[in-house]
């Protein structure tokens, strides 16, 4: 993982992240929202190992590094940070210290909203929460396509 250094040449960092399992609609929005909240966007990708324990023994679809190069293929990305298995809050709160965004970008309805919250509090960086739009979510999709 990289540093990044808020202010360098003039970057305001936002940071999203997620599971990005294959990517959909929903997800492309919610990257062009958060992108114009700043002028770097940091995609922080969750392991196959925690992807595993969230959604399931049958996901991830795609392999972190396969998501990995796929998000990058996406010209509003700039970075994609493939985190390692995380098993504590200690562990992402440190992550969010290093990076230290501008801007902690998340879907509406977010079930790690508050201690989300917590993070930007703590670093001084604003918590935009993003509208959800009525799209298939990748679970669902999964499950249309017979996968899950």
């Amino acid at each position: 993982m990289n540093n990044i250094n808020i202010g360098e040449n003039n970057k305001k960092v936002v940071l999203v992240g997620g599971c990005f399992d294959f990517i959909h609609f929903g997800h492309i929005s919610f990257l062009k929202q958060a992108k114009s909240y700043g002028n770097y966007l940091i995609v922080a990708l969750e392991s196959d190992e925690n992807v595993r324990h969230m959604k399931g023994e049958a996901r991830p679809v795609h392999t972190q590094q396969q998501r990995k190069e796929i998000l990058e293929s996406l010209t509003l990305v700039d970075e994609v940070i493939a985190l390692p298995p995380m098993k504590t809050d200690t562990n992402y709160v440190a992550f969010v210290n290093r990076i230290h965004p501008s801007v902690i970008a998340i879907t509406e309805g977010d079930p790690m909203k508050e201690k989300k919250q917590l993070q930007a509090d703590h670093i001084g960086a604003q918590l935009i929460e993003i509208p959800k739009i009525h799209t298939p979510s990748t679970s669902q999709l999964a499950k249309l396509l017979g996968l899950e």
